[in-house]
């Protein structure tokens, strides 16, 4: 089976298409794909769509799409809102586009029709294990392949796993007839009796899953580059009857379907490598070993905003702290980092946590998803239009979102809080993508996965048990305070605790110790004070805090 972009002659330009990743990473849902989202039923639903006139087609609304999904289709309403949401979410992923829609009726919200059918027939992929990627699994990078290559061609089934975008594509090359077939009008028929025309808005919605580049940099949707001249003939595009043959386009798409020039693989292969970590300590010595310092790598040098990925891979026992435009709308992969404190404080694009153990991790805002895979003793603290956990223990989230956090199979002991922390830039943060206070659904987690019905795997956090955390950078910005404040219970148990502390300090000062006796005592306080940093892990969060040269300052001084 050969796929791949063509290979550059000469001053020519080279034609590369790849799989868009988002709609995978971020909109297949870790749930066993649904028996009636197959190809069969999903053409029922295009036919039915387009008898409901503006209702269904070209845009599919909420009340249409609840109607299919729950009366004929037997899907829960929550399954089919968080199905209907995720798409929209992926959609949308600009803050211009979304801030005047959330809050709105779920009935008034409508989707692309034929993008969201695609989006639904994805939803298979889960068949094929794509979780059970490389991205969870021990390696020092995010992937077990050892090819210098990215691209996937020659691997077989029984070969090791790659990254989770080469599953991505194969599962694209493996469907591709269908997913085309999902797109084409009953009464579409070309020139042969067995061939059928694609509508210019058909392949358009074709462009939600595949993208490509012509010249190597600048990424354009799969119809925008089918449709250039000197590009038309082989993709089939007649400007005639303003439709595309479906057998040339097909062909034309496998040839030129490869591996993604931005993705994680090729970020991996040929990114910019960030020193961000230092070596780790080992009972007082530093480790020298190259494979014990924590890694860092970025496309951004080369990427468009839309296309940047930031990795950070085996953080161990270290704080990264981020204020930049490396960092600025980015994708985030943060993979098994251990005992570590990251602040990544820019907005962000998305953000992908796997593996992690022990470590905090307090974000910027995200326009989109926080997913959180594989993680033990991990609090995340952000603000972000959703977040889903799954097989994960032990772990806390502080959030504030517009969206019920999703917790799917595997989970045990989450706590969810309130949203517990500010730094200068916040709000300007947060205004740029279009994430306010009026909707926040932290507290009304939805159980999703297979276990959902068993024992609870998540609480919310009682208020005795909260504490503000403390963003400790100087930045400029306004924000001197927690967007949306704090709800009224946790507030007073800050307030209570606070009178204790007080409290505490007059009986302190009137107990009327001599100076021996208050030396004494501050020597007590102190080492017990010493003990707990040490137990809980705060030292070594302190001492990370220290900022070790003018360019790490000058990363948190700056104003993105």
């Amino acid at each position: 089976m050969h796929h791949g972009g063509g290979k550059q002659a000469g001053g020519s330009e080279t034609l590369q298409l790849w799989v868009r990743p988002e709609p995978f990473t971020l909109g297949v849902l870790p749930l066993p794909p649904h028996p009636k989202l197959g190809l069969h039923y999903l053409k029922k639903i295009s036919v039915y769509a387009k008898t409901k006139g503006k209702q269904g087609f070209p845009r599919l609304s909420y009340a249409v799409w609840k109607h299919v999904a729950c009366n004929k289709l037997q899907l829960s309403e929550d399954l089919a809102w968080v199905y209907f949401e995720t798409y929209d979410l992926l959609s949308h992923p600009s803050g211009e586009d979304r801030s005047e829609q959330e809050g709105g009726s779920p009935g008034r919200k409508s989707v692309e029709t034929f993008k969201f059918l695609l989006f639904l027939y994805i939803q298979q992929s889960n068949k094929i294990s794509l979780r059970d990627s490389s991205l969870v699994t021990g390696e020092e990078w995010p992937t077990r392949s050892r090819s210098p290559s990215p691209d996937p061609d020659g691997r077989t089934s029984h070969g090791p796993k790659g990254l989770d975008e080469q599953n991505h594509l194969l599962f694209v090359i493996n469907h591709l007839d269908e997913m085309m077939g999902l797109l084409v009008e009953p009464d579409q028929y070309g020139d042969g009796v067995h061939d059928q025309l694609l509508s210019v808005e058909a392949v358009q919605a074709l462009g939600f899953v595949i993208e490509g580049s012509s010249n190597g940099k600048q990424v354009k949707p799969v119809h925008t580059i089918a449709m250039q001249h000197g590009v038309q003939q082989q993709s089939g595009y007649s400007k005639i009857s303003q439709s595309f043959s479906f057998r040339s386009l097909q062909t034309w798409v496998r040839k030129h379907l490869g591996a993604n020039l931005f993705g994680i693989t090729a970020c991996i292969a040929t990114g910019r490598r960030l020193s961000w970590t230092k070596p780790v300590e080992q009972d007082g010595r530093t480790e020298s070993s190259p494979g014990k310092r924590g890694r860092v790598a970025t496309n951004a040098h080369v990427a468009s905003k839309q296309n940047k990925v930031l990795i950070l891979s085996q953080v161990c026992k270290q704080t990264v702290s981020q204020s930049s435009e490396v960092v600025t709308e980015a994708h985030i992969k943060i993979h098994r980092c251990h005992f570590s404190f990251i602040y990544l404080l820019s907005p962000l694009r998305s953000v992908s946590i796997e593996k992690c153990k022990h470590t905090t991790v307090v974000l910027g805002p995200v326009a989109t998803f926080i997913n959180v895979v594989g993680c033990e003793h991990t609090a995340i603290i952000a603000v972000c239009r959703r977040i889903s956990v799954s097989s994960s223990t032990l772990c806390t989230f502080h959030t504030l979102t517009p969206s019920q956090p999703l917790v799917f199979g595997g989970n045990d002991s989450l706590t969810f809080g309130p949203y517990h922390t500010h730094y200068p830039q916040l709000e300007n943060h947060m205004t740029q993508l279009g994430l306010g206070t009026e909707s926040n659904f932290w507290d009304q987690p939805l159980a999703l996965g297979p276990d959902s019905q068993e024992v609870p795997v998540f609480e919310i956090m009682n208020p005795k048990d909260f504490y503000v955390f403390v963003t400790p950078f100087d930045m400029e910005g306004d924000t001197k305070e927690i967007p949306g404040g704090l709800p009224e219970e946790y507030e007073r148990a800050l307030h209570h605790r606070e009178r204790d502390v007080k409290r505490w300090q007059r009986t302190v000062k009137e107990a009327g110790l001599s100076k021996e006796q208050k030396k004494q005592f501050q020597s007590i306080v102190e080492a017990k004070f010493q003990a707990w940093l040490a137990e809980t892990g705060n030292k070594r969060q302190l001492d990370g805090l220290v900022p070790s040269s003018p360019t790490h300052r000058a990363a948190m001084d700056s104003p993105r």
